[in-house]
């Protein structure tokens, strides 16, 4: 292939960005402060305040309507997904897991807009804790650059 590499440079300037945040109040202790992590990293890439929105779903299945509907509006150059779903004895983890992943990889790819995906899937909740901060500035950072990569390539 020919040409400059498109998205060579990573850029996670968010001035003028607006960003849909979804989060799930299943574990809610644990995605509050998940999502606490993204909009903290979310303010230091420059994302307004103004410009972010965030709705409350009550698990980790209901977070693809949400993106679905906030997709739809076309208001948004990206979108984050946040949850935490803990393995439990059942085979309900997996399949509240596989589900509302594939659905929030079928929003993004549907209508072509970024979806930062961080809904953890953890074994225990001691899992879940130590992957909080990270996971959460990783999906604002994701959102950012994705949101910016698109404009470039569309």
């Amino acid at each position: 292939m020919q040409g400059a590499d498109k998205g060579q440079t990573a850029s996670l300037d968010g001035n003028g960005l607006s960003i849909g945040v979804v989060r799930a109040r299943f574990n809610d202790a644990i995605t509050t402060a998940l999502a606490n992590a993204c909009l903290k990293e979310l303010a230091a890439l420059g994302v307004s305040d103004r410009h972010i929105v965030q709705v409350t779903v009550p698990g980790a299945l209901e977070v693809p309507l949400a993106l679905n509907a906030m997709a739809n509006s076309e208001d948004y150059d990206a979108l984050i997904a946040l949850g935490c779903i803990i393995r439990g004895e059942t085979y309900h983890f997996e399949l509240v897991a596989n589900e509302s992943g594939a659905g929030v990889t079928r929003v993004g790819l549907d209508h072509q807009l970024p979806v930062a995906n961080a809904i953890l899937t953890v074994e225990n909740e001691e899992q879940a804790w130590a992957r909080v901060e990270e996971k959460g500035r990783d999906a604002a950072r994701v959102a950012v650059e994705m949101a910016n990569l698109l404009e470039k390539l569309l």
